[in-house]
């Protein structure tokens, strides 16, 4: 199904409301904070379900305030689509990165689960090694993609930039239909694309970011958000990260709750493969672990490859914002 034709305007139906907000006891008024500053907020559309607290929150951010939630389709990749039009987005892990040491006027604000992407890949390869002068195929140079494996390629010792043949695809599903097909040797999948291959057989994982270090040790999804938004909007910037964290608390504790409601809402048709999804991720994880961590590692690694100029300090202190954070993970008991 490609989200991207969703119209999602028209989610926020009062009974989902009210059932979301049951599972937390909420009352009309979220919080003691102010009324956030505005009640209209855009968020960036993916088709990637491990952003389900994301779509969750759609329910939540009735009760922060926001009369109006609004998708805004991606243009290019995540971070762009931040700096140019959506205020605020879960994305995955390092793709900020890059971009921030470019100077986009965005910041980390929160994180939400471990690795979820694995790494599909054809006999006789078995290791991130072995992809040396391998085709993998990638949505675009410089996406999300290649910068992931390119920081998993340097943690072994590959060079990403003269070392692999990098395979570019017009659609995500292209990328899928490329490996099936064996027109590419490796793909990098993001859920549900790992749980439908499985499904059908197709394939074979080299590495499960969810269960295989140092990977599963870090966060892979964060969430991020446009400064302008953040400085104007204080109050709107907590609620609309409350919202976020709730709902990731939801998918962590209420799973089946929340791969139904997926379901219903259209952005997955198989409640097993959403079940499965949301059951495999720690959506508990913004309560205990350092975001701060993540980002030092993958900054090396791409520091290592070429892809930045800073240092890790240098992208923390330009391009994070973690206040939100502590005060939700004081208010919430984390």
């Amino acid at each position: 199904m490609d989200l991207r034709s969703m119209s999602r305007r028209n989610f926020l139906t009062s009974a989902s409301a009210l059932g979301a907000a049951s599972l937390f006891g909420m009352p009309q008024s979220a919080s003691a904070d102010p009324p956030p500053e505005i009640t209209r907020v855009t968020i960036a559309d993916t088709p990637a379900l491990c952003f389900a607290p994301q779509f969750v929150a759609e329910e939540l951010l009735k009760f922060e305030g926001f009369s109006e939630v609004e998708y805004v389709k991606v243009v290019d990749d995540i971070p762009t689509t931040l700096a140019k039009s959506a205020d605020i987005s879960m994305f995955g892990g390092p793709s900020i990165i890059p971009a921030i040491d470019k100077g986009y006027p965005i910041s980390v604000i929160g994180a939400l689960h471990e690795g979820c992407w694995e790494l599909f890949a054809h006999e006789p390869i078995r290791s991130l090694q072995d992809l040396v002068g391998r085709r993998i195929a990638i949505r675009s140079l410089g996406g999300v993609e290649q910068i992931w494996l390119s920081s998993m390629l340097a943690w072994v010792g590959v060079d990403p930039n003269t070392e692999i043949k990098w395979t570019t695809t017009d659609y995500w599903a292209d990328r899928t239909k490329s490996y099936v097909d064996g027109k590419v040797d490796a793909f990098l999948a993001f859920p549900p694309e790992p749980q439908r291959l499985r499904r059908q057989n197709v394939g074979r994982v080299i590495v499960n970011t969810t269960q295989d270090r140092p990977w599963s040790q870090y966060f892979c999804c964060l969430l991020g958000a446009r400064n302008e938004f953040i400085e104007r909007y204080p109050v709107a910037t907590k609620r609309a990260l409350r919202a976020i964290m709730k709902a990731s608390d939801l998918c962590s504790e209420n799973p089946d709750w929340a791969a139904q409601y997926l379901v219903d809402k259209g952005f997955e048709d198989d409640y097993e493969v959403a079940l499965e999804i949301i059951k495999s991720l720690s959506y508990s994880r913004w309560r205990t672990d350092n975001p701060v961590d993540t980002l030092r590692f993958h900054s090396l690694r791409l520091r290592d490859a070429g892809m930045i100029r800073s240092t890790p300090q240098q992208i923390i202190e330009r391009g994070c914002n973690f206040s939100f954070l502590n005060e939700l993970r004081k208010e919430l008991k984390a």
